[in-house]
């Protein structure tokens, strides 16, 4: 099978379309999980690395309200409750999205082709995914707003406008 051409600004559009829109329509994982996955070409940190780059838009909304403290420890346990981690490998692939979410906020490269080029499976994407999830939700929590607010404020910032 032929390798599928490197995404584009249109992919990456539909990605944050596809993922914002879902976790503002209250969308189970999976089946936001279900509409990105045909957007992964093979062997491409795509659409995980601007999953991750949305999570990180996601703490920037809870760091720039005042009364809240950025904490990523038992975040997963508190905020996704409906991930897939399972196994030890699987967790770690789950822990380095929160991770490299973070450090993408603070204007740190999380190194994503170093890591993923000893995992057996090409599924950063997905961790992506729930990292999105859990920041989106606790964001939501932590500043007493709507998922759906924050969606719209992440798309805001970025200046998406939903598409139909």
């Amino acid at each position: 099978m032929a390798a599928r051409h490197r995404s584009t600004d249109d992919d990456h559009q539909r990605a944050i379309d596809i993922a914002l829109r879902g976790l503002a329509s209250g969308d189970d994982l999976s089946d936001v999980a279900a509409r990105l996955a045909p957007l992964h070409p093979r062997n491409d940190t795509f659409p995980g690395d601007v999953l991750l780059e949305l999570a990180a838009d996601a703490i920037g909304v809870c760091r720039r309200h005042p009364s809240v403290a950025n904490r990523v420890r038992g975040i997963r346990e508190r905020y996704l409750r409906d991930g897939i981690a399972h196994t030890k490998a699987e967790h770690h692939k789950s822990k380095f999205a929160l991770r490299a979410a973070a450090m993408l906020q603070d204007g740190v490269d999380p190194g994503l082709l170093d890591e993923v080029q000893w995992w057996q499976t090409d599924d950063l994407w997905y961790w992506s995914l729930e990292a999105l999830v859990a920041y989106v939700r606790a964001a939501a929590d932590r500043t007493d707003q709507s998922v759906e607010s924050v969606c719209r404020r992440i798309a805001d910032e970025r200046g998406i406008t939903p598409r139909h």
